[in-house]
């Protein structure tokens, strides 16, 4: 059975935005970049909520087309073209786009139905909401988190609304140079 594992930029303090969405903290780096492309090229769908969705719809599709396009936005705009994207939201409608399913209904059925596609890994970027409604439902089977070195006081937390422990098992940490550490967890 296929695994999904939340990929997500986290402050210190637990943090995955500011109190408005904010994301301006979070460090970008070449090499973060280099080392988040070989693993997500491994992986052929991804899983979004509407509202990061939108964000990454509004610039994929033609980020490579862009004469300042740097070799990430090149590499990963051909990924975003070949991959499936599934998007969890109960007030989008499917608008036609290419390699896109909207699930809004029978969640945990419909997750469960796409985890046992063949493929492999499905990887959720970002998307709070999202993320928060298939952990009340057990869905997630690790988490990839980029820890950047700052400390928010408040924003919109990674894990909200935990009602049982969750046991975590380390797989693998990676220190960048910027102060970003990466963290690879699975339930």
């Amino acid at each position: 059975m296929r695994k999904i594992i939340s990929f997500v930029h986290v402050s210190l303090d637990g943090f995955v935005a500011g109190p408005n969405g904010e994301m301006d903290w979070i460090k970008l780096e070449d090499e973060i970049f280099d080392h988040v492309e070989k693993r997500i090229s491994k992986s052929d769908t991804a899983l979004y909520g509407r509202v990061t969705y939108e964000l990454m719809e509004s610039y994929w599709p033609t980020a490579a087309d862009k004469p300042n396009a740097t070799k990430h936005d090149k590499e990963h705009a051909l990924w975003y073209s070949k991959s499936t994207k599934v998007v969890i939201s109960r007030s989008r409608e499917n608008s036609g786009a290419n390699n896109t399913k909207i699930i809004g209904d029978n969640l945990s059925e419909n997750i469960l139905q796409l985890k046992k596609q063949p493929g492999n890994e499905l990887l959720l970027f970002g998307s709070p909401s999202a993320t928060h409604s298939l952990m009340q439902l057990n869905l997630i089977d690790g988490y990839w988190l980029f820890v950047n070195p700052v400390v928010l006081g408040k924003g919109i937390p990674l894990f909200a609304n935990i009602q049982d422990k969750t046991l975590l098992t380390l797989q693998s940490t990676k220190v960048f140079e910027c102060g970003v550490v990466e963290l690879n967890y699975t339930t």
